[in-house]
């Protein structure tokens, strides 16, 4: 049994092995329908319970996918659902009945303490399906994306994240670490990342470029990231904050630093840090990386189970 809750935890080895199988895996759906199942159906009659305590499209319907293409099911639960949320069961007895019934748990949660302690209790595989400090579903699968658009390793691109410093940042810079991709960051000063990531950066003899200039974080780049500079839970000024971010903003004319056959990616939603004629014109990639959500999580799933191929 194997756990997937921050991609620092896991060797570099096993995330490549994980990215592997998904682009066997997508390849061999060429010709079948979304719900058919694949060859062999290797998680026939496994349940993959899932549970939300933020909101979710993408990680929500692309995980019931991925266990049904699998061939297994899923439940999915609020956590206002349960005597978790309303009735103060604890989180310890509440993990012995998710191990009692279920095979897997995928948590979305506002709370790193409570997925460790699900960790710490359950019996079954958990998932981070994304927690203030970790989004590793989502890098991994953009790590996929970036590979099959430009048929290379991304060891051998430069990438950038222009936007603020969140938990889509905190994989990402894991990931640089993983995969020694070189990482440019452009965000205004305030809004760095922390110590704690970029100690571990230090402490992995790896380095990550930070710049208070969008445009001297965006030459020369391969690709190009971005997320929403106001999340969904943020508790900030929010006309401040985006006042901050007013020179950072994807267009056109930043686009013309990075090379020319630069892509561009973002996690969704969207809000106003990209324009229109990038998010929407033939740099951007966004639907192709939100479907290869699904590949990259039915890999997770069977490396969670151990059965990775």
């Amino acid at each position: 049994m194997k756990h997937f809750i921050n991609l620092k935890d896991i060797s570099a080895r096993d995330l490549r092995e994980i990215i592997s199988d998904a682009k066997k895996r997508k390849k061999s759906r060429n010709k079948l329908n979304t719900l058919e199942v694949d060859k062999g159906a290797p998680l026939r009659g496994k349940l993959l319970i899932q549970m939300f305590e933020k909101a979710s499209s993408r990680t929500r319907i692309s995980f019931y996918l991925a266990i049904k293409q699998l061939g297994g099911g899923t439940l999915t639960l609020r956590s206002n659902e349960l005597h978790l949320g309303q009735g103060g069961e604890s989180i310890a007895d509440t993990a012995k009945i998710l191990s009692t019934y279920g095979d897997g748990f995928m948590l979305r949660t506002d709370s790193d303490t409570k997925v460790e302690n699900f960790k710490k209790y359950l019996t079954i595989p958990i998932i981070n399906g994304l927690s203030p400090s970790s989004h590793p579903t989502q890098v991994l699968s953009d790590i996929f994306t970036v590979e099959e658009i430009k048929k290379k390793p991304i060891s051998k691109l430069n990438i950038c994240w222009i936007g603020d410093s969140n938990n889509v940042l905190d994989s990402l810079i894991a990931a640089s670490v993983k995969f020694s991709f070189k990482l440019n960051i452009g965000c205004p000063k305030k809004f760095e990342p922390g110590k704690e990531v970029r100690n571990w950066v230090k402490e992995n003899k790896k380095k990550i470029y930070i710049y208070n200039d969008a445009k001297k974080a965006a030459y020369g780049a391969d690709v190009i990231f971005s997320d929403k500079v106001i999340s969904l839970n943020d508790k900030v000024n929010k006309r401040k904050k985006l006042l901050s971010f007013k020179k950072f903003k994807i267009d056109k004319k930043l686009m013309s630093y990075a090379k020319k056959n630069c892509i561009f990616l973002h996690c969704l939603p969207r809000g106003n840090e990209v324009s229109n004629e990038i998010f929407l014109g033939k740099k951007s990639h966004v639907w192709l990386q939100a479907l290869n959500r699904v590949h990259v999580q039915k890999s997770i799933l069977l490396y969670c189970f151990g059965k990775l191929r």
